[in-house]
């Protein structure tokens, strides 16, 4: 089998030390195995994505020394493919629209034992008549991934699905979202509709990224099964963790590979920095 994977970083900062030992891994694993190493820009978020933070991606990474297959994949050009995806799901019965706000999901499951109610929220789609109702008036809602539906789909295939990672075949657990968000009324997709599409129509066979993603793994093979898409091997890195312990995020400009070069490093301090 060839090997593929990607590097998949978003237009809304520059590259930090986080992703550039994203990116490296990815990269080296790519030709250590005489395969295959993408970069795809996913910039679905236009109100986040800024053309001088994407430039800085392609500046950073071939100051690096990565080297990628083009032409470079944009989400942002491919929205009508992502809503044909979602598209099957509704057509099928497996997504519906919910019209609750956060607060309200808060508050309906504020006394669940399970953590973050907004991610383990699991609801039903309206009656026909309320949901018209409320479509006529404007009302804003999210299409949601239905859980009890896509069970009742699959059946027993639905307690079958596992993966494979870095610690071996998982047996993936869906349930740990919740009923996801896949795309609301103003915004066409989301991260896991546009991710689980790209990696498919890319031949993407080993998805490499850090440990802070594991869990989006249990949602995506369940999309990757209802959709009929393959499944790729997953791989999970450390993360990079600022002075404070915590991962480091855009906002942490000394950590930008931009900040770095300009303060003398070269790739191969980054390296050293990052351990690879």
């Amino acid at each position: 089998m060839s090997f593929v994977t990607r590097f998949a970083p978003s237009p809304s900062g520059y590259l930090h030390l986080g992703h550039a030992l994203s990116a490296l891994t990815a990269f080296d694993a790519a030709q250590a195995a005489r395969g295959r190493f993408l970069l795809r820009i996913e910039d679905i978020d236009q109100g986040r994505a800024r053309p001088e933070f994407e430039a800085a991606i392609y500046e950073d990474l071939a100051w690096l020394g990565l080297t990628w297959e083009e032409p470079v994949r944009r989400q942002s050009e491919h929205m009508a493919e992502y809503a044909e995806a979602l598209r099957r799901l509704i057509d099928r019965g497996l997504v519906y629209r919910c019209f609750r706000t956060r607060k309200e999901i808060a508050e309906a499951i504020a006394s669940a034992p399970h953590g973050d109610a907004e991610e383990r929220f699991t609801g039903e789609a309206l009656p026909p008549e309320e949901e018209a109702q409320r479509l006529a008036a404007g009302d804003a809602y999210a299409w949601r991934l239905s859980l009890k539906k896509a069970r009742a789909a699959l059946g027993p295939a639905y307690f079958a699905l596992v993966f494979e990672d870095e610690t071996g075949l998982v047996r993936a657990e869906p349930e740990r979202h919740g009923d996801v968000v896949l795309a609301r009324k103003d915004f066409g997709t989301s991260y896991h509709i546009a991710s689980v599409w790209d990696d498919a129509l890319q031949g993407v066979t080993h998805v490499i990224r850090g440990e802070d993603l594991r869990e989006a793994a249990h949602l995506h093979v369940l999309l990757q099964k209802l959709l009929d898409l393959p499944q790729p091997v997953y791989r999970h890195h450390r993360l990079v963790l600022g002075e404070d312990g915590k991962r480091l995020a855009k906002r942490d400009q000394s950590a930008t590979l931009r900040a770095l070069r300009e303060s003398g490093k070269t790739p191969a301090d980054v390296r050293a920095m990052v351990g690879v």
